[in-house]
């Protein structure tokens, strides 16, 4: 793989990083604070564990999508020259 080819893929895993620490942490601030009682219905669960796995990847999933999209959407540039066609 070349270094041009190697970029936008460490730019995503870069993104995609922020965003599971961001899911992480919103995830740890649920759980800690109970909010909802989420804790509470988790831990009094039969298999607390799947009900953790499920919350955290859900958390991962929408986070980490939402920073590779931050990042994707931070790439853009306006051209000097679209402005004045407006």
């Amino acid at each position: 793989m070349t270094q041009k080819e190697r970029e936008p893929l460490q730019f995503l895993a870069q993104h995609l990083c922020y965003g599971l620490a961001a899911g992480a942490t919103f995830g740890g601030l649920v759980l800690a604070t109970d909010l909802g009682h989420i804790r509470t219905m988790a831990m009094e669960s039969p298999n607390p564990v799947p009900v953790l796995l499920l919350l955290f990847g859900g958390l991962f999933v929408t986070f980490g999508s939402v920073a590779m999209g931050v990042g994707i959407m931070s790439l853009a540039k306006d051209d000097e020259r679209d402005r004045d066609i407006y």
